[in-house]
């Protein structure tokens, strides 16, 4: 059956008048075994829920939020550990507090808020992350991983040696592919809403 489409106002409606009228009657007639089903529009709290979450889905994956800590993020740190200041300090806390106060303003603050570490987690990665540091490598595509500092699994663009870029990007292909498919599924939506009666018909159950 071929569809008849009619984009007058294709907010009310996206269907002939032939069509709606035809559907209007189906609609009255249908049997759904007692299951009565108006034709109201879909609530706007729904579709700001749903607005939400998509937003929210978004936001949360963003690096802002999900990146992960990388080498580089605590070499200031473990250079103040050396510090006289702060091998005076007898008590961990007191010498954390120190350290945080001597790097605050420095490099990635909101990253360094959202991986914390203790004075034993420092004493943990400082070989790795001065070992790495001394082998010449980009410190920012290691990541500290509980106790232990490795290659992130990032395989992004190519570097000009044609080794693959191990840093995690801000916009990752999985976004785009996600935008395509969320505009393309309530692209559809819309569209077969549109494509039933308008809204200010409304069934009247008939047996």
């Amino acid at each position: 059956m071929s569809l008849s489409w009619n984009f007058d106002n294709p907010l009310r409606t996206m269907t002939d008048s032939a069509t709606n009228e035809a559907d209007k009657a189906l609609w009255e007639t249908e049997d759904t075994g007692g299951v009565t089903i108006d034709n109201h529009r879909v609530p706007i709290p729904l579709v700001m829920l749903i607005i939400l979450t998509v937003v929210t889905a978004f936001a949360i994956t963003q690096p802002l939020w999900g990146q992960r800590p990388t080498a580089s993020l605590y070499v200031g740190y473990i250079k103040s550990m050396n510090r006289p200041e702060v091998m005076a300090i007898k008590d961990d806390k007191e010498a954390m507090k120190q350290i945080i106060q001597l790097n605050a303003g420095v490099g990635d603050v909101g990253r360094l808020e959202r991986h914390p570490v203790s004075m034993d987690d420092l004493r943990i990665i400082k070989p790795q992350i001065e070992a790495l540091e001394a082998s010449g490598v980009d410190l920012g595509e290691y990541e500290v991983v509980g106790d232990h500092v490795v290659m992130a699994n990032f395989e992004g663009r190519k570097k000009a040696d044609g080794t693959p870029l191990r840093k995690q990007p801000y916009w990752d292909k999985g976004y785009t592919i996600d935008i395509f498919y969320l505009s393309w599924f309530f692209t559809l939506v819309i569209v077969l809403t549109k494509r039933l009666p308008p809204s200010t018909w409304q069934p009247r159950h008939r047996q």
